[in-house]
């Protein structure tokens, strides 16, 4: 701007004759201070008060050596005269008329410079400019085509400020006290001190970093920084926290000043061993001249630390008014900020103590499905804790000291999820990948885990981690009790959304939440039981009210009977026609496959309860096409042939051979003539009763059982306790071996064993299937 061929009269020449053009530049390249000093020089300083006059507006009375005030404001001696100062409701008044004046001067009511100007007038104007000598189209053209970003105006409330400043420090002063003094908002509040503090000390920019976590984890946070005095818009934050600047407690200045409580003012922040480049690597400014001063609360203690960056203009250093003004200044920006802090944490215990009545609500609203009031639970956690995942397991045997965990229910924030909404899993527990050492030591101890960085956890099972392809951070694991105070299950959060660890309020809310988990899985388990109970008793009524046990006609009538041998029955052969027998004749055959297999006499069975025990069991068939008493005896009187003619009697042992016997002639007892699916389907007592695939085989066997221990029915009541177990351990098993999945199962591995000469009678698991097969 100095050369000295610079003829700056044809620049000005050119600008008289369009004065668009010198707008527009005024607009892009025009600063707070050239406003102000315009406005000081045309309307301020010119502008007289009349005393006099101002006591007869107010009304207020005084005397005219200046030694009394009104209530409108108070005299001072100005240069020539007395004046009176004005208050800040006139000098707001002064204000907004010198902005229209100077609004009025500047622009016509036809003037085109009212839009920025476009290119093609940008284009228009340089070309003018081309005939201008060289430096001075030089200078033109560099203005014409400046691509600096330069912020809007500020808004009046800040230039009003600026104006206070310059003017009226102490009403300057308490402006920006009462503007922080009525906000509870910390974000907003935040930035408003920022704005504040560059205008106090003429910085270029500044940060403020407040203090987060526990005495002996504390970081300096902060989601503004290099705020400068000419931002009117308060930026939007982004919910994952990725505009938050971290700093370690005692690192770098602004770490050193939280730590020691001094202020640091230094020229050159390079030239300082304590200062730390990072935030300048990562914003892209450059820092010079710093002043940075702790913020306390009213108990002395350190919440915060502002910083003031590069004294403007450009070149300059903060001075020692700088560091007086911002120490009468921080001590309210602390109270303010204590205030804000108190008022956030008591809306989120609102928030939290809202949540927890929402639970309440939920166990009221939903006591009959566990995974349903699971879910509910679940996701009001998940929504307050904002973590990536929660899951719930229950023990499968309360009462056992060895943790096994047969339910699982997970819930996935939609970025986990597969979806876009979250979404609730079952899997059993071999699917479980999610840290189960973790839950198995909550499971086992009672104690809750908090685990800040898993992999720096030796508790933590990190090749289950890499396994299941999730990454896993933090990790908060609590017990679930009953009202029993058993531990039934453990509930567990991980990774919190903003990617910090869970901290004690986090826990303690978790823990109130499992709580309450707990009380709506303890309603569910007892309202099942409550339905299994119901369903028990609803079949067991079916059952009485469809049969009964043998009258003592029939009993008699039997035991008097003359059986015939096997020969005159022909019950040995695999050939036999079981239609040459009525449903009495096949009660005579069943007694003769009793006695030629010996056991009347080995067990000791009384004749009569045998007898009274078989017509129980014809009696407990139904009158269904296939599944019947006459299929019952079919299968026995095979049964009777293979142990006879093929030599088994030899391979197997007596016990075996009378459970086979009776498994045969109980195995589908009160069958319905429906299948396992349909009893499902249909949601019958018998499917809620059992709860699995193979409902009708275990509806058998328990009736089977019912029958043995009906009075005069138990045909093993002469059996050693040793025998007795062993029979009905067996009898199970060859019951439930009729499900068709498991029979198919076993025949396959009997016959791929056979096949490969691999069978062994002496293999205890070999000869199960040979049974079962």
């Amino acid at each position: 701007m100095s050369a000295p061929n610079m003829d700056f009269s044809d620049v000005e020449s050119f600008l008289d004759k369009h004065p668009e053009l010198f707008e527009d530049y005024l607009n892009r390249k025009g600063k707070h201070s050239m406003v102000e000093k315009w406005l000081k020089n045309h309307q301020v300083n010119k502008t007289p008060v009349n005393p006099s006059t101002d006591i007869d507006k107010t009304g207020s009375t005084g005397s005219s050596t200046g030694g009394s005030t009104s209530s409108k404001g108070c005299w001072i001696h100005m240069g020539d005269g007395l004046q009176r100062r004005p208050s800040q409701k006139e000098l707001r008044k002064t204000f907004a008329r010198s902005k229209a004046v100077h609004a009025n001067r500047t622009y016509d009511e036809n003037s085109r410079a009212q839009e920025p100007l476009t290119s093609m007038r940008r284009r228009a104007l340089l070309r003018k400019a081309s005939s201008l000598p060289p430096t001075t189209a030089h200078i033109l053209s560099a203005l014409l085509e400046s691509r600096v970003n330069i912020p809007q105006y500020p808004s009046t409330a800040i230039d009003f400020k600026y104006y206070l400043k310059h003017n009226n420090e102490r009403e300057f002063f308490l402006e920006l006290v009462k503007d922080i003094s009525n906000d509870l908002d910390l974000t907003s509040l935040s930035y408003k001190i920022l704005v504040f503090v560059c205008i106090m000390v003429d910085a270029d920019r500044c940060s403020l970093f407040l203090v987060e976590g526990p005495a002996n984890k504390r970081t300096l946070v902060s989601k503004f920084f290099d705020v400068h005095a000419g931002a009117t818009v308060l930026p939007s934050l982004s919910t994952d926290n990725s505009d938050e600047v971290q700093v370690p407690w005692g690192k770098g200045i602004i770490g050193y000043v939280a730590e020691h409580g001094e202020t640091v003012n230094i020229p050159d922040a390079y030239q300082d061993r304590r200062f730390s480049n990072e935030i300048d690597k990562l914003t892209g400014y450059k820092t010079k001249s710093l002043l940075c001063m702790p913020i306390g609360n009213s108990d002395g203690e350190i919440i915060g630390v502002a910083q003031a960056i590069n004294k403007n203009p450009r070149g300059a250093l903060f001075t020692e008014d700088d560091e007086k003004v911002l120490q009468m200044y921080l001590p309210f920006c602390g109270i303010a900020i204590s205030n804000a802090q108190l008022f956030a944490a008591s809306r989120k215990e609102y928030d939290r103590s809202r949540a927890l009545l929402e639970v309440v609500n939920d166990l009221f609203e939903e006591q009959t499905d566990l995974e349903k009031i699971v879910r509910k639970i679940m996701h009001r956690a998940q929504t307050l804790l904002k973590c990536d995942r929660c899951s719930v397991q229950l023990l499968e045997d309360i009462e056992s000291p060895v943790v096994k965990f047969t339910k699982s229910f997970e819930l996935l924030s939609p970025k986990c999820s597969a979806d876009a909404d979250s979404s609730l899993e079952k899997s059993s527990y071999s699917d479980w990948l999610i840290n189960n050492s973790i839950a198995e030591l909550v499971a086992s101890t009672g104690l809750p885990v908090n685990i800040s960085d898993a992999y720096q956890d030796p508790r933590f099972d990190a090749e289950a981690d890499r396994f299941s392809g999730f990454h896993i951070h933090s990790v908060l694991c609590v017990p679930i009790w009953n009202s029993n105070h058993q531990i039934i299950g453990v509930a567990q959060v991980l990774n919190r959304l903003d990617g910090k660890p869970f901290d004690d309020a986090d826990q303690r809310l978790f823990e109130a939440f499992v709580i309450f988990c707990g009380l709506g899985i303890n309603n569910t388990i007892m309202y099942d039981q409550v339905k299994k109970s119901w369903a028990k008793q609803s079949v067991a009524l079916d059952v009485l009210s469809y049969h009964a046990t043998c009258s003592k006609t029939e009993v008699d009538k039997f035991k008097a009977a003359n059986i015939p041998l096997v020969c005159e029955l022909g019950i040995d052969k695999l050939s036999f026609d079981d239609f040459s027998l009525d449903v009495d004749a096949m009660i005579t055959a069943a007694l003769r496959m009793f006695m030629e297999l010996g056991m009347v006499q080995k067990f000791k069975i009384d004749y009569e309860t045998l007898c009274r025990w078989l017509l129980t069991v014809r009696k407990n068939y139904r009158m269904v096409l296939y599944h019947n008493w006459r299929h019952a005896f079919n299968v026995c009187q095979c049964m009777f042939s293979m142990l006879t003619t093929a030599g088994f009697q030899k391979t197997l042992t007596e016990v075996e051979m009378l459970a086979l016997i009776v498994g045969c002639l109980c195995h589908d007892l009160d069958h319905r003539g429906t299948n396992n699916a349909f009893q499902t389907k249909t949601g019958s007592a018998l499917s809620q009763l059992y709860g699995t695939s193979a409902t009708l085989e275990h509806h058998h066997f328990n009736h089977a059982v019912m029958i043995l221990q009906s009075e005069g029915h138990n045909i093993f009541a002469n059996l050693s306790s040793r025998e007795y177990s062993d029979l009905m351990q067996l009898l199970k098993q060859s019951i439930l071996a009729t499900d068709l999945t498991l029979y198919f199962e076993k025949r396959s591995e009997f016959f791929e064993l056979v096949d490969k000469g691999e069978y062994n009678w002496n293999f205890k698991n070999h000869r199960e299937m040979f049974r079962l097969g």
